[in-house]
């Protein structure tokens, strides 16, 4: 039952900042195209793919929690119902091109951000154990250093 009201929770969460982001006017275009969108869903793989590897690399965190997260929050943030809906307004007005840019985009920056949200994680993990390894050396030492 937990696990439900975490993913709620988190599915409350998201959806507001999703309506909060989609409602930006990011970058003053006039352009038709879902550019608010696309940068929800590339932050939302980015934030899901540091999330996740950092959750199964070091944290002891409950898997409710993690359900929250990545279920509840990155879920509601990200939606892949909105990418269809806004590529087949581009492809009902005739902006076929940007209908396949906006996918193409979608896709190929959507994976690029995974890829470096995981990078970026693991960079975090290997410093947080380079700091434990340190501090428990030091630890020793300062052992030594009473007896």
């Amino acid at each position: 039952m937990r696990k439900y009201i975490y993913i709620s929770i988190g599915g409350a969460l998201g959806a507001v900042l999703r309506l909060t982001i989609i409602n930006k006017n990011f970058l003053d275009y006039s352009v038709n195209f879902p550019i608010n969108t696309l940068i929800i869903n590339i932050t939302g793989c980015f934030i899901l793919a540091l999330f996740l590897t950092i959750a199964f690399g070091v944290m002891n965190l409950n898997i409710d929690i993690q359900h929250g997260v990545a279920t509840g929050l990155m879920g509601a943030y990200t939606t892949f119902s909105t990418l269809c809906k806004e590529t087949s307004i581009l492809i009902n007005g005739g902006e076929y091109s940007l209908a396949l840019i906006y996918i193409t985009l979608s896709i190929l920056l959507g994976l690029l951000a995974v890829f470096l949200g995981i990078i970026l994680a693991r960079k975090m993990i290997s410093l947080l154990y380079i700091d434990k390894r340190i501090e428990n050396q030091v630890k020793i030492i300062d052992r030594n250093e009473v007896e």
